[in-house]
């Protein structure tokens, strides 16, 4: 409102005002096959804005063999020069590459990257903000979840290229760790990796034919968690079928594997209705016998990764924030997201990551954790 009131000043100022009227957004996200939720919230915030001022843009389903295809997407972005964010949720190996490819000729780009795949120290370096889910506060709090749920054994599935991953590997740590503390059982079981030969049905196959051996061998005061999203939807299904535990999955949120796995429809007015959602599976459980036994977030985090990012980087690029990083804005995005969305009042923690071996820790690295909402 200050440069409008002020347009009857000198050029510099009329220049000025014409420049931050003409920014874009772009934002990457997965595709509808692989987690639906980050496109949808994508088309949410191209919806609220318009197409003059939002670009989407999706990363390839094998994005671990098509790195290139991920940079040569970003790099596309940024050659539109009124794009002066650029929101990317998830940040799947390739992001830090893209970034250094586009800062070369765009170093003015605000890059905002949600649940990063690669090392933190690297792309910490690289991205303006990074936003994580505490994978370090889940090793405690998933499990005393679990237990509060009457967990005695807890299973972890994941797969080697996961485990690659420093976080996930020292969050499934901490998961043996704590089960140990609260005499619960861990069981390390490795499953095919989506993104192999088998593909994503393949891993979700293995999923449903898994679990009743699981069940079967340990009993049904089994928690499941699988650290891949394509996996939830037949995780819940099963886990319900099966009588067994649900604590949270891996990208918590109402949406995420629930309505796919329970059959519920969604309709055309009730997208994006979060109380509604959540409802829905609460009958679904309670018909199913599962009822306590199947918690999840109260807001879908990557959903929150894209549309308060994106509200983040209109805020700076509208000169709402003067620095790039400015912790105070983000936990104002994020509370107001989960109030607008989910009706409740916010309950998370908000922190900077700190590597354990270094001791450094990466202020721009936010780590975000949740209370649990059960069905």
């Amino acid at each position: 409102m200050t440069i409008s009131l002020s347009a009857c000043g000198d050029d510099s100022e009329n220049s000025k005002s014409k420049s931050e009227s003409s920014w874009k957004i772009g934002i990457m996200t997965g595709t509808v096959s692989q987690n639906e939720e980050e496109y949808r919230a994508a088309e949410s915030v191209l919806e609220k804005y318009g197409e003059d001022k939002v670009v989407i843009q999706t990363y390839p389903d094998q994005f671990m063999k098509e790195q290139e295809t991920t940079i040569a997407n970003i790099v596309s972005m940024a050659s539109d020069q009124d794009i002066k964010a650029i929101v990317i949720v998830q940040g799947v190996p390739g992001t830090s590459a893209a970034i250094d490819k586009v800062r070369e000729t765009r170093e003015d780009i605000l890059f905002i990257v949600g649940t990063a795949g690669e090392d933190p120290n690297m792309i910490a370096s690289k991205a303006d903000v990074v936003f994580q889910m505490d994978e370090l506060g889940m090793g405690t709090a998933v499990v005393e979840q679990a237990k509060k749920q009457g967990a005695e054994t807890f299973v972890h599935y994941s797969f080697p290229r996961h485990m690659s991953y420093a976080l996930l590997a020292q969050r499934r740590d901490l998961f043996k760790q704590t089960a140990e503390k609260l005499d619960m059982e861990f069981v390390d079981a490795t499953a095919p990796d989506p993104t192999g030969d088998a593909g994503v049905s393949g891993a979700q196959q293995f999923i449903l034919e898994d679990v009743p051996r699981k069940i079967e061998e340990y009993g049904e005061d089994t928690a499941l968690f699988a650290t891949n999203c394509a996996m939830q939807e037949p995780l819940i299904k099963s886990a319900l079928n099966e009588g067994a535990i649900l604590p949270q999955q891996c990208c918590p949120s109402p949406f995420h594997g629930y309505p796919g796995a329970l059959g519920i429809e969604i309709p055309e007015d009730k997208k994006g209705d979060i109380n509604y959602v959540s409802s829905e599976i609460s009958k679904k459980i309670e018909e199913g016998g599962g009822k306590g036994r199947f918690s999840t977030w109260p807001v879908p985090m990557n959903m929150m990764f894209v549309e308060a990012g994106a509200e983040y980087a209109k805020a700076y690029l509208e000169g709402d924030i003067e620095n790039r990083l400015d912790t105070d804005k983000v936990t104002e995005v994020f509370y107001e997201y989960v109030e607008d969305r989910a009706g409740v009042e916010p309950s998370m923690t908000i922190v900077p990551y700190t590597d354990e071996n270094t001791g450094k820790t990466y202020d721009n690295y936010l780590m975000i954790l949740s209370d649990f909402i059960d069905f």
